[in-house]
């Protein structure tokens, strides 16, 4: 069986797709935890802090210096968008009730089916539509926050 090709990154992006990286931990560690039948309060505990730590701003950052430059009725752009809002919506409902296995299964399958399509589909998209200088912006915002 042949191995798929790597996705080659513009620079602008790789920090993007690293946060990516540390996503799909994170949905490892769920699957992971719950296999092993560990309390569903502290995997909850676990992914609110990584969603208010990491993720809500990654979110944001996609969205100003992504999604934005994409037209609003764009599909890639109402996909992203909306993947972004039932995250958001299961985060709220794991506040509410942090020992729902099922949520926190349902968060884990959505975050990483979500990740999968900006990493093949939307970030290979962009850096052939993005202008030139808005990947240089992008760059420059992801270089100050590594930073």
């Amino acid at each position: 069986m042949e191995k798929p090709t790597p996705i080659k990154r513009s620079k602008a992006f790789i920090q993007l797709s690293k946060d990516h990286h540390f996503g799909l931990l994170l949905v490892w560690k769920i699957r992971q935890d719950l296999a092993k039948v560990s309390p569903a309060d502290k995997i909850s505990k676990y992914v609110i802090e990584f969603f208010d730590d990491e993720l809500e701003a990654h979110f944001k950052e996609e969205e100003d210096y992504l999604f934005s430059k994409l037209d609003a009725a764009d599909p890639l752009r109402e996909q992203a968008e909306g993947e972004h809002r039932a995250i958001c919506n299961l985060i709220a409902s794991i506040k509410r009730t942090t020992t729902d296995k099922a949520l926190l299964q349902q968060f884990g399958d959505l975050l990483e089916a979500h990740i999968r399509f900006e990493e093949r589909t939307l970030f290979n998209y962009m850096q052939e539509h993005m202008s030139a200088a808005d990947q240089e912006q992008l760059l420059q915002h992801t270089n100050r926050r590594k930073n």
